[in-house]
């Protein structure tokens, strides 16, 4: 993996200037509701348009808090981005597959934070037993695409026009790592 990471303006940064990863607390809600919210208005990271709430994050995140599943980053005191990571498909087959969701505040994108998160999202999923990463990704999130190889994953292959947003159809990248 490389350590060193372009911001949009094309200058380099060392990880080291990210974040320092730690367990979500409850606390971070509004943060990562924030984020979360953002990539809902302004991406299509998230295939959906209706925000969340805050009753409706609150119960989000507290499943993945219950499993020890949810990461902050924070840069100077401030929630600069959050990760994620829980059962792919929910039927028992499934239950040594998990799936990565990671973001990054706009204002720190290129700054090698989707790369602190994810860094830990893999280690704590190795830890709790599963097999396999699944990224499940926007086929045009080429920064998404990057950093995924760059921890490993392999493209799997692409489902093309499985949803929609922005009244534009969208294709479904996925890639996989393989953790034990």
């Amino acid at each position: 993996m490389d350590p060193i990471y372009e911001n949009e303006s094309g200058v380099a940064v060392a990880v080291a200037e990210a974040a320092t990863v730690r367990p979500a607390r409850s606390g971070d809600l509004d943060a990562i509701l924030a984020i979360r919210n953002d990539a809902i208005e302004n991406s299509t990271a998230l295939w959906t348009e209706t925000l969340q709430t805050p009753a409706e994050g609150a119960a989000w995140l507290t499943a993945f808090l219950d499993k020890g599943a949810a990461f902050v980053a924070e840069h100077e005191g401030e929630v600069v981005g959050f990760g994620v990571y829980a059962p792919w498909r929910p039927l028992e087959g499934f239950r040594y597959s998990a799936e990565n969701s990671v973001y990054v505040r706009t204002d720190r994108h290129g700054l090698g934070v989707g790369s602190a998160l994810l860094d830990v999202l893999i280690t704590s999923a190795r830890a709790a037993g599963y097999h396999v990463m699944i990224a499940d990704i926007e086929s045009g999130n080429a920064a998404s695409i990057r950093l995924h190889e760059r921890f490993g994953f392999q493209d799997v292959g692409t489902v093309r026009e499985v949803g929609t947003k922005f009244g534009r159809w969208l294709d479904l990248t996925i890639m996989r790592l393989a953790l034990a």
